[in-house]
């Protein structure tokens, strides 16, 4: 699929679009439409008439579920995209034989290249004076202290030259200037510091409003630097992401819906917030002292009747949650590759994705449990996941009831318990009293070994299959099976 629109007339044929005639504001209403709409699990939605803004139309719920979205991508298992870019490191020759045996792979993989190109649909029109007020951005709660792009892709590169596509919100304080709410650990915040520290005092950004599914999907993705997320938005589209470059340098998706040019100034900070966010609260960075710095907005450009994506956030399971499932799937295989004895990960859709893990491995050694407690929380997005709990392979992660049971059968508290105070984590966690400063809780509860058991061995119950066999054809008679 091309783009946005492509998508969306995909998603209308499997029926799984909402159209909606009457006029509705981007304040509150469209909002209250969408979660509602998500909460039902009745799928996208698209705005026809979006009041104060004739010329848009608004579109939400993009993400209806993991299942649409994998078959959007194209591929019978998620965890597909994230072997992609293994294979690439597989691929790298050795000697002579091994260097023509892998010319074929290289050339798959140098499919997923970016490209440059020199023409781009929403450069048809232009907007000065005041752009991000022609912007249906929406208000999602009633206290929010504005309007916000909720689902903004935040383009920049660092000064290393590392590009980045990310989502951050942004609040809007005028038709010119907004507040980019990219957290200390973003790739955002690290870009900025790199420009501080440099004395270079604007840091060209872009913020593009639409794309194609599988780029919306990259720019929340927790890609590890200092991979680059443009290339990394061709594994998960199966191809190139075509990329236009804008007069003040930033590389932007040549298929967006609409553009902001601007640029953020290294040494001006504002307040942001509050602003209703997903675990279903009002996150306040001003009563923890947070500043964010100011994007400045130098003009828009917008495709004819462009289409404004908005995703709205709130108590789980909503739009957020479904991309977290399908992150969750995407980068397994790249978990594997820090600690290969993961076997599986579920990252419970009401955990809110960062809150709660359970993490299966094949366990070989004692405090293998343990290991890879602290493993996880040094690895990437990881770091902010407040409890994790470690399951032997024979757990199914996804049922939590196999879940609960280990934690009571093989769980001795102050053994397989693990308190990390002073730790730290999301910084939008409504339990910690100084965000982003607060505690880690992991469990062990893995199958104990012999050694960790002080020699005890507690023998599992099992069923004999002789008298299994013997009652065979009684089961098939009397309960089916």
């Amino acid at each position: 699929m091309r783009d946005m629109r492509d998508y969306i007339e995909w998603l209308e044929r499997r029926g799984e679009l909402i159209r909606v005639e009457e006029e509705l504001s981007p304040e509150l209403e469209i909002p209250a439409f969408l979660r509602k709409a998500m909460y039902e699990k009745r799928g996208a939605v698209l705005f026809e008439r979006v009041k104060g803004h004739p010329d848009w139309k608004a579109v939400g719920n993009l993400f209806t579920s993991v299942e649409t979205v994998r078959e959007a991508l194209g591929v019978s298992r998620l965890e597909e995209i994230g072997e992609r870019p293994l294979k690439l490191v597989e691929s790298l020759p050795l000697g002579l034989s091994d260097k023509l045996s892998s010319l074929g792979k290289l050339k798959e993989m140098s499919s997923y290249l970016p490209k440059v190109v020199r023409k781009a649909e929403f450069t048809r029109n232009v907007v000065e004076d005041e752009p991000l007020n022609f912007i249906p951005a929406f208000k999602t709660w009633p206290k929010d202290a504005s309007r916000y792009l909720t689902y903004p892709l935040v383009c920049f590169s660092d000064p290393r030259g590392v590009n980045s596509i990310s989502v951050y919100r942004v609040m809007l304080l005028d038709g010119s200037t907004g507040v980019v709410h990219w957290q200390v650990h973003k790739r955002g915040s690290q870009a900025w510091r790199d420009y501080l520290e440099r004395n270079d005092g604007k840091m060209p950004v872009a913020i593009a409003i639409g794309s194609d599914i599988g780029t919306l999907l990259t720019a929340v993705s927790p890609v590890p630097y200092p991979m680059d997320k443009l290339l990394f938005a061709g594994f998960v589209r199966g191809r190139g992401l075509e990329l236009y470059r804008l007069p003040n340098g930033v590389l932007v998706p040549a298929n967006a819906e609409a553009v902001i040019e601007g640029y953020v100034d290294v040494n001006e900070l504002s307040e942001e917030g509050p602003f209703g966010d997903h675990f279903g609260f009002y996150d306040k960075p001003s009563e923890r002292n947070e500043l964010y710095p100011v994007f400045h907005a130098e003009r828009l450009y917008y495709r004819d009747d462009p289409i404004y994506y908005g995703s709205v956030v709130g108590k789980p399971p909503l739009e957020d949650a479904v991309i977290g499932k399908a992150i969750e799937r995407i980068f397994l295989p790249l978990m594997r590759m820090v600690l290969p004895e993961v076997v599986d990960v579920n990252f419970p859709e009401y955990g809110v994705f960062q809150g709660v893990a359970v993490v299966s491995i094949k366990k070989r050694y004692p405090g293998q449990g343990k290991k890879v407690l602290n493993a996880l929380w040094g690895t990437g997005q990881m770091a902010l996941t407040k409890a994790i709990i470690v399951v032997s392979e024979d757990i199914d992660v996804h049922d939590i009831n196999q879940v609960i049971w280990a934690v009571a059968s093989f769980v001795n508290p102050e053994r397989d318990v693990l308190i990390i105070p002073n730790a730290h984590t999301d910084a939008l966690d409504p339990a910690v009293p100084n965000p982003p400063l607060g505690s880690k809780l992991g469990i062990d509860a893995t199958r104990k070994l012999p050694l960790e058991m002080n020699g005890r061995v507690v023998e599992e119950v099992e069923e004999d299959p002789e008298v299994l066999g013997r009652l065979e054809d009684l089961f098939k008679k009397y309960l089916g099976g």
